[in-house]
């Protein structure tokens, strides 16, 4: 029952996608309410649209609520974002989409960073649509961090035992070696560090580092970043007590399995920890934000346009964003009760 006091925020993403469709179908197992205490910040006609389009739904309902404080604990809550009506178009990127996208995002992280709900988990944008004076940022992690006043973070995907953080997220792959700094590069390795000390329980977490280059440049016959930043970075750290290792080429950690001997990866660029990671995890990832004083998940994937509304989106990621974000509120609480 004290499981009971985690209360956890959803927020609906693109109404035009799969958010919807794969809250539902998490929040159709009552298993669900012996775990946390669901709050959905969307619109309740728009999920009475989704379900429609949806099969095995019975006589699902939310509890409508107009503020956190009137939650019930035996159904799955929602918090309408607005009165107004609201036009779905199933499939497609639409600016009304874009705005109820931030809306629930901007109630949610408010009520979070007041203390209205313990954890965050966000469901798919459209990171065009969502585009505004308001939300000028590259996705759910930059607006997060922002709220938090943070520059100290790192997107780090998740499934089970597998972590994978990233040296830098939404760039060009063109900039990225000019954005590769020693200093930033020690800076993710130590938020991976305490991430895994805190957040995941690790008690001698070890950590390893892909190299930039292919063949980790080959004794710099293929670049010279892994001589001039990432050797450097990963001995520093290391001298700091940190157990790090590497600089490992991907293709070699991944392909040979020797990824499963780390408690966490440290890629250099967005798709150099994606592809394995998506790979790898057979739709049961999640993102998660660490190095922030809050918690924030979300399911690896995207609005999927072209499913959206066929009821075979896999709400298998959402599920287990749910669960890693109820797993580390557990952790943090316990880390913290230790140091007291």
């Amino acid at each position: 029952m004290l499981e009971k006091t985690i209360v956890v925020g959803l927020t609906h993403g693109d109404i035009n996608g799969v958010g919807y469709e794969v809250i539902t179908k998490v929040l159709l197992d009552d298993r669900m309410m012996e775990i946390c205490t669901p709050l959905l910040y969307g619109s309740s006609k728009v999920a009475s649209y989704h379900r429609k389009m949806m099969k095995n739904c019975g006589d699902f309902l939310f509890n409508i609520v107009r503020q956190p404080t009137q939650l019930s604990t035996s159904k799955p809550n929602l918090l309408n974002i607005t009165e107004t009506e609201i036009k779905v178009d199933i499939g497609k990127s639409t600016a009304i989409a874009g705005e109820m996208s931030f809306l629930a995002l901007q109630k949610a992280s408010e009520d979070l960073l007041n203390g209205r709900l313990d954890v965050l988990v966000t469901a798919p944008i459209n990171k065009d649509n969502i585009k505004s004076a308001n939300f000028p940022f590259e996705g759910h992690t930059e607006y997060i961090a922002q709220c938090c006043k943070s520059t100290n973070y790192l997107m780090m995907m998740v499934a089970g035992n597998m972590r994978i953080g990233t040296v830098t997220t939404h760039c060009a792959l063109s900039q990225v070696s000019q954005l590769i700094t020693k200093e930033l590069v020690k800076e993710k390795i130590k938020i991976i560090y305490e991430s895994l000390k805190i957040d995941f329980g690790c008690t001698m977490p070890r950590i390893a580092v892909l190299s930039l280059n292919p063949h980790a440049s080959d004794n710099g016959r293929f670049g010279k970043e892994e001589a001039d930043i990432i050797c450097p970075a990963i001995e520093e750290c290391f001298d700091e007590k940190i157990p790090v290792f590497g600089p490992y080429p991907a293709d070699g950690l991944f392909g040979s399995g020797k990824y499963a001997k780390f408690d966490a990866i440290l890629a250099m660029y967005h798709d150099q920890a994606m592809v394995p990671f998506k790979l790898l995890s057979q739709g049961k990832g999640v993102n998660f934000t660490a190095g922030l004083p809050i918690i924030r998940t979300s399911p690896a994937h995207g609005t999927a346009y072209d499913i959206a509304g066929k009821d075979i989106a896999s709400e298998a990621s959402m599920r287990e964003a749910i669960y890693l974000a109820c797993d580390i509120y557990r952790n943090r609480k316990e880390y913290n009760q230790k140091l007291d």
